[in-house]
């Protein structure tokens, strides 16, 4: 008997690996997997990444900043450099939401554990095997998108070019460009340092962006499962099945239960991504106009891994915000489908005043947690179009003015 329920603990273990499994593995490479501070050797790690990567981040945002203000002189330049910049802070920002949200997060990540824990009838625990794997493959998408810009911005362009020669010097060009006053890029061994620090400043960038997007989609699919399971319990309210109580008085209560846990994962959820949400929100917008701009100006047939180059950065960069207005519009749909569930059942079948729980339900999900960038604009579809038609709408501004 104790070797059966080890092996029941060990298959419900695996399966909550799977919700939360990229997670793990995108937040504990930057220290802000939550489950690491358990230990002692975990906090020294944790605290040692983080210093590393707020290190770096930060070496970004001085050289890029300095290079600003003492080297650039044409108006375009400055334009150029405003995107890296914007992209180092909004970074910058998102790593910090990040670890401040830890509690959130590991609040976020136990419920998940303990709904797989508790998922005992097999038809409830395949409908969040689906939705576990429709996560996974959102998260494998965004940092997808995250990596292949990377490897173009910070790998292939530089190295394409090949080394430049000034004077009797020849070095390799930089992902961005670095203030003198820090050091002579020119001259090695400074040029290849600095390289280095750019493209492992690059790789903790877009880890913590992928990160961010891992908690947003993996949170969100798996309350849209749980509402799933939620609609399959209300579908056997009134005959039951062979897992339930008998009584319809427990069944009433499992639901009006599961719902309420529900809507608190959601409002969780909400309060630990709200504010990321706004920095992406805003930092996208930015991005997305300003990439348009660079590739409109620098366009050139005969240099197209540029071009290619700065098509990648927009589509990841799209995706992104894409990816937390599905979510958010995702989750909306779905609580409305719970309302319209419990409405479809046949709850005329109840005896008495049951039939009344039907209501509470319908009127929750009418009110549902809605997903919010900053709690000031709500994530959907139609966010998303408007982010799209802001950026075009600065696009154009930019090339009138220049």
């Amino acid at each position: 008997m104790e070797k059966q329920q080890y092996v029941i603990a060990q298959d419900d273990g695996k399966k909550a690996n799977l919700s939360i499994q990229w997670n793990r593995w995108l937040l504990t490479p930057i220290g802000a997997w939550p489950n690491l501070r358990k230990s002692r050797i975990g906090k020294c790690y944790s605290l040692l990444i983080s210093i590393i990567c707020y290190g770096l981040i930060g070496f970004m945002l001085v050289s890029c900043s300095m290079f600003l203000m003492v080297e650039i002189k044409k108006v375009y330049n400055r334009i150029k450099m405003i995107g890296p910049l914007s992209f180092f802070l909004m970074t910058f920002m998102k790593y910090y939401l990040l670890l401040l949200h830890e509690n959130d997060i590991r609040e976020g990540i136990e419920c998940i554990e303990w709904d797989w824990k508790n998922m005992k009838h097999q038809e409830d625990r395949n409908i969040m095997i689906e939705y576990a794997n429709y996560g996974r493959k959102l998260v494998l998408i965004c940092t997808f998108f995250m990596y292949s810009a990377f490897a173009f911005y910070y790998l292939v362009l530089p190295f394409s070019v090949g080394k430049i020669e000034d004077g009797n010097l020849t070095f390799i060009q930089l992902p961005f460009p670095s203030s003198s006053l820090i050091a002579d890029i020119r001259y090695s061994p400074y040029n290849e340092i600095v390289l280095s620090v750019q493209i492992l400043t690059g790789v903790v960038m877009h880890a913590i962006t992928s990160a961010a997007c891992s908690i947003a989609a993996v949170f969100a699919v798996h309350a849209c499962g749980q509402m799933q399971v939620l609609m399959n319990w209300l579908d056997h309210l009134v005959d039951g099945r062979s897992d339930m109580s008998k009584a319809i008085d427990d069944r009433i209560a499992n639901i009006v239960i599961q719902h309420d846990r529900i809507l608190k994962f959601l409002a969780l959820t909400e309060k630990a991504l709200q504010q990321i949400s706004f920095v992406e929100f805003l930092g996208c917008t930015a991005n997305m106009c300003l990439l348009g701009y660079y590739l409109i100006v620098e366009w050139n047939p005969k240099e197209i891994i540029l071009s290619v180059t700065y098509v990648a950065l927009i589509i990841s960069i799209t995706f992104n915000i894409f990816i937390f207005c599905y979510i958010g519009d995702g989750v909306a749909e779905q609580c409305q489908k719970v309302g319209e569930m419990a409405y479809m059942i046949e709850w005329y079948r109840l005896t008495g005043k049951k039939k009344l729980c039907c209501i509470l339900i319908i009127a929750m999900s009418n009110s549902s947690v809605k997903f919010t960038a900053g709690n000031m604009v709500e994530l959907s579809i139609y966010t998303f179009s408007d982010v799209v038609k802001t950026s075009v709408a600065f696009l154009n501004m930019f090339r009138a003015l220049t």
